[in-house]
């Protein structure tokens, strides 16, 4: 039986006046990968950023209804972002390293929770680089920029960055749409390995993407939550008519 450590109730945004999220009600679930499709400026990348409170950066966002990670909600006056951003990681679409070494990337993180011994560093750069599958690229080089690598490789030390600080979710938003299809690969191929240890929700334009790695599968059209299901369930059988329209390429 899975268990939710994610739970959305009622979820409401705005950006000003315009509503962007119209009321999101969903769990996702511990130890898979939830998937969320929908065309452009549906709202999933909104939603996406707010289960780590990423919008609040934006200026004139309000939100309203309840989104708890184990239970906590995540909106109250007490919790504590950094924290929160430690415990939901996010990588996002276009690949970001800091202009720094591949080792300095990784342990970014690390070292502004106060952790600057260097084994421990060491031992977590290693890790954290085998489970984004770029130990082997980049292990006679860690000293040397992370702006010097490919796209696929950069976006694989973000990933390891996120990682470095064990978090229990993993954002990731459109994470190969900027890359070329070997490297989604290797990077769809990575993500499975790693739902054995964390939780991942992928915001996807991709449905092969998310047919091929997710278990669950949201879809969104214009601010709402329209369903979601077991992943094969939403591609083999929809309940509602939108999103089989969506799937099946009638609109997009």
């Amino acid at each position: 039986m899975t268990d939710a450590i994610i739970t959305a109730q009622d979820v409401h945004l705005f950006y000003g006046q315009k509503e962007a999220l119209k009321g999101i009600t969903l769990k996702i679930n511990r130890g898979e990968i939830t998937a969320m499709i929908g065309p452009s400026g549906c709202g999933k990348s909104t939603f996406l950023r707010s289960l780590n409170r990423m919008n609040d950066l934006i200026d004139n966002v309000k939100i309203t209804g309840n989104i708890a990670l184990e239970g906590q909600n995540i909106y109250a006056p007490t919790m504590d972002t950094v924290q929160l951003r430690k415990r939901i990681g996010m990588v996002f679409q276009q690949p970001n390293p800091f202009p720094f070494s591949i080792y300095d990337n990784v342990v970014f993180g690390l070292r502004i929770a106060g952790i600057h011994q260097r084994a421990v560093l060491d031992e977590a750069v290693e890790t954290s680089l085998r489970q984004a599958a770029i130990w082997d690229d980049v292990k006679d080089k860690l000293d040397q920029s992370a702006l010097a690598l490919s796209g696929g490789q950069q976006q694989r030390v973000c990933i390891a960055r996120v990682l470095a600080v064990k978090p229990e979710v993993i954002l990731l938003d459109e994470p190969t749409s900027a890359l070329d299809p070997i490297s989604a690969t290797q990077i769809e191929n990575m993500l499975l390995e790693l739902r054995e240890q964390y939780t991942i929700v992928i915001v996807t334009h991709s449905m092969h993407q998310a047919s091929r790695i997710s278990d669950q599968t949201a879809f969104f059209y214009q601010g709402e939550l329209i369903e979601m299901d077991k992943t094969k369930q939403i591609f083999l059988n929809p309940r509602e008519q939108k999103t089989e329209d969506y799937i099946s390429g009638r609109f997009g």
